[in-house]
């Protein structure tokens, strides 16, 4: 008999440890709930769940960042210099769309509107209206009665225009002058965006 009850002394401790074991993971699992459900968002983790509803279509990839001197796309297309009033910036755009060139100008105190224009002249050199010796003068356009093109001041400075003067002339770098001279013949298209 002593191997019958020990037997049944066995079975019975492992129906307590099999319910000791069972009431602790219930006892576990709602702790765990609790503790999550009341977790702040900065700390809760969240897991993806999976829709039986979900769409058998890729989800959309992100668009690329646009670079940051990468050609407006409100220019128009082609052959043009585009000049961006707000960015204080021109590309030289060729016949594909690629930008060759780009650099920053001091504009004038005068601005053209957005739109489109066209080369109308081009001086190689001339005193500019503020009484600085400037090279490489490219004319695109006229606004109450001043002249407004491109251009590179001699001594090299790129100096802010006199305020209280009407001045028309968006000064560039010698070195991006000469680009702008090279590239802007007479006929191109210009392009300026706000």
């Amino acid at each position: 008999m002593t191997g019958e009850r020990g037997a049944q002394v066995a079975r019975g401790s492992s129906g307590i440890v099999a319910g000791l074991t069972a009431a602790a993971v219930v006892v576990v699992s709602f702790l765990a709930y609790q503790a999550s459900a009341n977790a702040p968002d900065s700390v809760a983790e969240t897991s993806p769940t999976v829709s039986s509803s979900a769409s058998a279509q890729p989800s959309r990839k992100p668009e690329p960042a646009k670079a940051p001197l990468a050609v407006p796309e409100d220019s128009g297309t082609g052959m043009r210099v585009v000049y961006a009033l707000q960015d204080r910036r021109v590309w030289l755009v060729d016949g594909k769309g690629k930008a060759g060139r780009t650099f920053t100008v001091m504009p004038s105190t005068v601005s053209p509107l957005p739109g489109s224009y066209q080369v109308g002249s081009r001086t190689g050199s001339v005193k500019g209206s503020d009484g600085v010796m400037i090279e490489h003068v490219v004319r695109f356009t006229n606004v109450d009665d001043v002249a407004i093109g491109f251009s590179a001041a001699q001594d090299g400075t790129l100096a802010s225009p006199d305020p209280t003067a009407k001045t028309g002339g968006v000064r560039m770098k010698r070195s991006d002058g000469d680009a702008m001279w090279t590239f802007a013949t007479v006929g191109v298209k210009v392009v300026v965006v706000p």
